[in-house]
């Protein structure tokens, strides 16, 4: 039952939101992240526990600012996406202003393929939209799968008809194909802060252990592509904005698991840098640090399917969900 309830909201928002006009999209987004901040449900608590790693000094006044702002920006991102598959080419093309992006643009003249990794930050997706639209650049990325099938192959149309390749998490059959593409040149995308398998790569984040998707720095080690770490933000603009951060380097010593754990350290590090400077723009409502989670149940013999596509996700890098 709850599974097509989600199906059903989702399939009311692509249809009915796209048709409002902006301003009562944008209204409306504001009173339902209001409504859902103020009944401080489990999201809303669970988004104010993780931001109290990231801004640790705050007293329980920002914290609650700063939770009320993150629900803004993270229903912000819904109305957005939901509106996404109408807009015009010149109006995504103008919705997105990048700082640094003479090193994206390098590094896809380069042919050496690129991997772009981000956090849950303003709206991947348009970033994504934009890369085709206003850069001209096709790339691949994946999806984590979600139940009912229905619902997964809701956001497959949607990211595909933004012009987007979308696998899903399916292990070593994904990761094949993002490693063609960036041996070919290509670009993969992928959101790369929340691991979703029991198999991440530890690093420090925040100050606490956390573990992150080891898939982008394995994909650049292995096709030799250059994984460039990217932020994004909102401001009062309805422009977003983001970073190119400078390439990750792939160690010269050390074995493929040591250099793929430094690597991962120095994502975090960027991600960590942009989500301290846009705490509000961070959508992160699930718990995130392995202190938060519940204990993991023993290992069985032979992986059920859920297991399975878990593992994938630390394959091929993230999610894009």
């Amino acid at each position: 039952m709850r599974e097509r309830l989600a199906d059903a909201v989702y399939a009311a928002g692509w249809s009915t939101v796209k048709r409002l006009p902006e301003p009562a999209a944008r209204a409306l987004g504001r009173r339902i992240a209001d409504a859902a901040w103020r009944r401080r449900g489990p999201g809303v608590r669970r988004l104010e526990a993780n931001l109290s790693r990231v801004v640790p000094d705050a007293e329980p006044e920002r914290l609650r600012a700063l939770s009320r702002a993150g629900m803004r920006s993270y229903l912000r991102y819904w109305m957005e996406s939901f509106r996404l598959p109408v807009w015009s080419p010149e109006r995504i093309s103008g919705s997105f202003a990048s700082e640094d992006l003479k090193r994206l643009t390098d590094a896809v003249e380069s042919d050496r393929g690129v991997v772009l990794a981000l956090p849950h930050m303003a709206n991947w997706d348009l970033a994504g939209a934009w890369l085709v639209t206003g850069l001209g650049t096709e790339f691949a990325t994946v999806v984590e799968r979600l139940r009912p099938e229905r619902l997964f192959d809701r956001f497959v149309a949607y990211r595909e008809s933004l012009g987007m390749e979308v696998l899903p998490h399916t292990g070593a059959a994904s990761f094949g194909r993002l490693a063609r593409r960036l041996r070919d040149g290509g670009l993969v995308a992928l959101v790369a802060d929340r691991d979703l398998s029991a198999s991440g790569v530890e690093v420090t984040f925040f100050g606490e252990t956390a573990r992150m998707p080891g898939g982008p720095a394995l994909l650049a080690q292995q096709t030799g592509a250059l994984l460039l770490p990217v932020t994004l933000w909102y401001d009062e603009t309805p422009v977003m904005k983001g970073r190119i951060h400078p390439p990750v380097p792939v160690p010269e010593g050390g074995t493929r698991a040591e250099r793929t754990a430094v690597m991962t350290q120095a994502l975090a590090d960027r991600f960590a840098e942009g989500i301290a400077a846009h705490p509000e723009d961070w959508h992160m409502l699930q718990p995130f640090w392995p202190a938060d989670l519940p204990p993991r149940p023993a290992a069985k013999t032979t992986p059920d399917r859920g297991t399975a596509e878990r593992t994938g996700a630390e394959r091929t890098g993230g999610e894009a969900a």
